[in-house]
């Protein structure tokens, strides 16, 4: 969706990190998220996570030619002094690249394609993975973001991370997530985190989905 940041192989190139434009206006998702906390996200933490991951890489030509996500895939290959600051950014970077993807003002509603026929095979229906996966959003303490990912043995798995990390940092493939992160949601929300993890399924790109669960099954 985003050609200007991907690599050729599709993941995120570093080669400088680009802050992908929004795919709708930042009122489009009021259903579930308000246009300010959208241009705050989008314009402020997003791009400051993009502005630091360049700098962190500014004197690493070698690693600028890796995608963010083999960089997050080996953080062991990154120099201690910048692993931390690749960690944080390359991570928010890519987090909210997907986050952005898997909403749409058109979305909502039960899921479509081979995702729902799956969803309903590993948690016993629509319903039944809407509450753990906002059961584990709740639970999420502090920062991060809760996840629906293929695990290192293919299978449907929900996982939360802390900050910005990445699932692909521990194996497994990001197919969608929600940032539980307070700057996602406390302008209209407050600290009633339950109340937006609800709404969010409002705006879920089903679409998307299905598009990203399909390249896991080659991850």
């Amino acid at each position: 969706m985003f050609p200007p940041v991907a690599s050729p192989d599709g993941e995120l190139s570093a080669e400088p990190a680009k802050l992908p434009p929004l795919p709708y206006d930042y009122a489009a998702l009021g259903k579930a998220i308000d246009a300010e906390t959208m241009k705050l996200h989008h314009d402020g933490h997003h791009a400051s996570y993009v502005n630091n991951l360049n700098d962190a890489l500014k004197e690493q030509p070698d690693l600028q030619k890796k995608s963010v996500e083999a960089l997050l895939r080996d953080l062991n290959s990154v120099p201690e002094n910048i692993r931390t600051k690749v960690r944080n950014n390359g991570g928010g970077h890519l987090n909210h690249t997907i986050f952005w993807q898997i909403m749409t003002p058109e979305g909502g509603g039960e899921p479509t394609g081979e995702i729902a026929a799956e969803i309903n095979q590993t948690f016993g229906s629509f319903d039944q993975f809407k509450q753990q996966f906002n059961q584990a959003g709740s639970d999420r303490f502090g920062s991060g973001w809760v996840w629906l990912v293929r695990n290192s043995t293919g299978e449907l798995q929900i996982v939360t991370t802390p900050n910005q990390d990445n699932p692909i940092m521990n194996g497994a493939y990001p197919i969608m997530g929600n940032d539980v992160w307070e700057h996602a949601y406390y302008l209209r929300y407050r600290n009633r985190r339950g109340e937006y993890l609800n709404n969010w399924w409002g705006v879920v790109n089903w679409s998307e989905v299905n598009r990203r669960s399909q390249v896991s099954l080659q991850f």
